[in-house]
């Protein structure tokens, strides 16, 4: 599907979603308590995003300082910070997706599956050279002079 196609009906679709949970929770119990759940779940959401935050930053920098590359440390930035817009945007909709990239376990298997789906480039036959070919290697012996 075409990525602009896919983002216009995800522009067209969400708030419908949204306004449609609103009414439907709205009726149900109230108009107040449902103004209180979305900015509560903001206030949560902030929250909870610092403390993840941090803890990211965390696990980021101990990876550094053992010498190994975090790299699902900096995938989970990213769905932090969506997952931080996602809860400051009224709705119930967006507050579950957001919750989602704010718990560990949620966000580490997104970041997980991304990992694998989109950064990591499987290739049949083993290491490719710099022209996309096989991998070449070249034995011998240097000397440098001066």
């Amino acid at each position: 599907m075409n990525p602009l196609r896919l983002l216009f009906l995800l522009f067209l679709i969400v708030p419908m979603i949204e306004i449609y949970l609103l009414l439907v929770i709205g009726s149900i119990i109230g108009p107040l308590p449902t103004i209180f759940m979305v900015v509560f779940t903001a206030v949560v959401g902030a929250w909870l995003l610092r403390i993840e935050g941090f803890n990211t930053w965390f696990r980021l920098q101990q990876s550094l300082a053992q010498g190994k590359v975090p790299a699902l440390e900096m995938v989970e930035g990213p769905i932090l910070l969506v997952g931080g817009a996602l809860l400051l945007t009224p709705g119930f909709f967006t507050d579950f997706l957001g919750f989602l990239c704010l718990l560990p376990s949620t966000r580490r298997r997104i970041a997980q599956y991304i990992i694998k789906k989109w950064l990591i480039q499987r290739t049949p036959g083993g290491p490719k050279g710099p022209g996309g070919g096989a991998a070449v290697t070249i034995e011998g012996e240097f000397e440098r002079k001066d």
